[in-house]
């Protein structure tokens, strides 16, 4: 989905450096060298973006609920952890770029959606997203989000990044999470309250080719995604009129539930071990909030996390 965008984005400017409007083009440019560190800094949030009507139509299209589960006191900042990535990562964008379901159950904090650094490389597609309350997944950016002396701030982060997505197939409850501990560094750094997220019917938008580990398909979506910084997952869904093939997703319900804050006392220097304990108690909190909530959203009861 950001793909598309990402194109019609680029094209577009393609087309002004080719044609008589190349100098709006190197006035872009020029703009791009002097704001290159906004998405870095907070970015550049648009209220009148996030509350464009169109998004109302997207929530209400799947549809996609948040659940809250716990308060979240705006005194301190917080890091949520997304799971999974899925293919369109629908509940992330639904629930934290759009407005007002974050803002009317948890009022005081404001939602930061991080997302790989190279989208905002993009030509008039950064202003975009920027405007949507998205933000660069750089430690630079983490850091910027959560120092924020007030509290009132919220990093959102999808823990299994671009790799996640090539097991978003139907059903698939596998979550590449033991060797990503980065978060947990940087909540320990600040002071932030980790609060596990999972977001159920995230893998059921799409149909991916199947790709099992080790299958040829697998290793070369591997080593692209190693290559450009974001995976290349092989999916399809329905068409505008038709259910049997195309790239618009299936309307399936998207229930984001957000777990309760696990709190965290700042540490500037946090030990290995230190890092490995935090990480252990959040998967476990993780793991109780998918099995308190899984049969309320269709998933059997002998279905569990797989964690790798």
């Amino acid at each position: 989905f950001l793909s598309l965008v990402a194109e019609f984005c680029c094209g577009f400017f393609v087309i002004l450096i080719l044609g008589n409007f190349w100098f709006l083009a190197v006035l872009y440019l020029l703009w791009l060298y002097l704001d290159w560190q906004t998405p870095c800094a907070g970015g550049r949030r648009s209220q009148w973006v996030r509350s464009w009507t169109v998004w109302k139509y997207f929530r209400e299209y799947f549809p996609i609920h948040l659940i809250k589960t716990s308060e979240l006191n705006p005194n301190h900042n917080y890091l949520l952890g997304f799971h999974p990535h899925g293919v369109l990562v629908a509940g992330a964008f639904g629930n934290f770029c759009t407005d007002p379901t974050f803002k009317n159950l948890f009022p005081g904090l404001t939602p930061y959606l991080h997302i790989m650094p190279i989208w905002f490389g993009c030509p008039f597609f950064r202003e975009y997203i920027m405007s949507a309350g998205m933000v660069s997944a750089s430690k630079e950016s983490v850091s910027y989000v959560l120092n924020n002396e007030g509290g009132g701030h919220a990093s959102i982060i999808v823990i299994g990044g671009a790799e996640e997505s090539l097991n978003a197939h139907p059903g698939s409850l596998t979550l590449n999470i033991l060797k990503r501990k980065g978060f947990i560094k940087m909540a320990l750094k600040h002071g932030a309250h980790l609060v596990p997220v999972f977001s159920f019917g995230e893998n059921e938008l799409f149909k991916q080719v199947a790709n099992p580990k080790g299958s040829w398909l697998r290793n070369v979506q591997e080593k692209l995604q190693k290559i450009m910084g974001f995976a290349l997952p092989l999916f399809h869904a329905r068409g505008v009129f038709q259910y049997s093939f195309g790239l618009i997703p299936y309307r399936q319900p998207i229930h984001t539930v957000v777990g309760s804050p696990i709190p965290v006392k700042q540490n500037l220097n946090p030990t290995n071990e230190e890092i490995d304990q935090l990480h252990a108690l959040y998967l476990q909190k993780l793991k109780k909030l998918f099995e308190e909530h899984k049969s309320s959203y269709g998933i059997p009861e002998h279905k569990s996390l797989i964690f790798e």
